[in-house]
């Protein structure tokens, strides 16, 4: 355990994410940004202002050939996590980085391979655990409160909600994937979160690309300079079916845009033999002498830090146990090949393992 009192961090990228992780390092006591890397001088400028950072760098390449920093966070395209991390991994830097972890199973295993090589802490920061609602329903989860869970559905659709189209998140090249990818993610690992399972037996996936193709649907993100070709390969709605090796199972419906009454909905049901819940809102549901009950749990005491890159912090001290094993990360990575190889292919697919 290291016997640390300060850790000095950088962040590689300054977009809306890497602002949120800016963010997240300036509210932890022990931790000292000391640089961003930025190739718009412009976002860079106004991070390092913001968060009171000493130096700003074009190239990433400068912070990792720094003795002095301790902790990178990667805020990056997806296309960027696996290749960046395994070289800040390289230099000797614990790394956090933002979902998805790679932009295929293959690469993400490289990247936790020298990670446990080398003795380095490596997380990725998947947010939506993080947050109290959620943390009570683990809790809950853990004291066996829904009793054996063997249902659950993750959702997040939205009715108009594709990235910038042209930006990078809309190029299969550079993102991996559409929506799966960069929402899906989030209540798919929740969900697996909650049952307390990552092991599949396997996956059925359909994914659509419906609006995306015809310029419709846009949403807010996506700000950095887009493609003129205006490039959208990738899907805009998604839906799988996921068997445990448990014999539980997992329905997945993910959407940038459709048909919706609500403009956002996003969040986990699940589905145990003494009750049920939902993460957002937070509910449960039970049966009082055969009637339905409906109860708003009052939120519990965090079991981890809220934040994900403070959280961060107090693992590579010694003082927590990172929330987002590693091992977990990496099985999140095989269903989403398996969804998108299901997709393609329009067979179940099946991991022997």
């Amino acid at each position: 355990m290291p016997n640390i009192s300060q850790l000095n961090i950088a962040v590689i990228g300054a977009g809306a994410i890497g602002l949120k992780h800016l963010e997240g390092f300036s509210g932890h006591p022990a931790a000292r940004l000391v640089a961003v890397a930025e190739t718009s001088v412009e976002r860079g400028q106004a991070a390092i202002e913001a968060f009171k950072v000493p130096t700003l760098v074009s190239d990433y390449r400068e912070i990792l050939n720094r003795e002095d920093i301790d902790i990178v966070s990667i805020a990056l395209p997806n296309y960027l996590h696996a290749s960046v991390a395994l070289e800040a991994l390289e230099a000797g830097k614990h790394v956090v980085l933002d979902k998805p972890m790679a932009t295929n199973a293959d690469d993400a295993e490289k990247v936790a391979a020298l990670a446990r090589s080398k003795g380095l802490h490596l997380m990725v920061g998947q947010n939506q655990r993080f947050s109290l609602k959620a943390q009570t329903l683990k809790q809950m989860c853990l004291d066996g409160k829904l009793g054996d869970l063997y249902y659950a559905k993750a959702t997040w659709l939205r009715r108009s909600g594709i990235p910038r189209i042209g930006s990078w998140f809309t190029s299969k090249q550079f993102a991996g994937g559409g929506c799966v990818y960069d929402i899906g993610i989030h209540v798919l690992d929740l969900a697996l979160h909650f049952l307390g399972e990552f092991d599949v037996a396997s996956v059925s996936g359909q994914t659509f690309s419906k609006f995306g193709p015809r310029g419709l649907g846009e949403g807010e993100w996506g700000k950095s300079e887009t493609n003129p070709d205006q490039v959208f390969d990738v899907e805009d709605f998604a839906s799988a079916f996921i068997r445990l090796k448990s014999g539980r199972a997992l329905q997945l419906e993910v959407s940038w845009a459709a048909h919706l009454e609500t403009r956002d909905v996003n969040g986990v049901q699940l589905f145990g033999e003494d009750g049920g819940a939902t993460s957002n809102p937070l509910k449960l549901f039970r049966s009082d002498c055969g009637e339905p009950v409906v109860e708003e749990p009052e939120l519990a005491d965090p079991l981890v830090n809220p934040d994900r890159m403070q959280h961060f912090v107090d693992v590579v001290l010694g003082e927590a146990e990172s929330f987002v094993p590693l091992d977990e990360s990496l099985k999140a990575q095989r269903i989403l090949d398996m969804i998108y190889k299901s997709a393609a292919t329009g067979e179940e697919i099946r991991l022997d393992v």
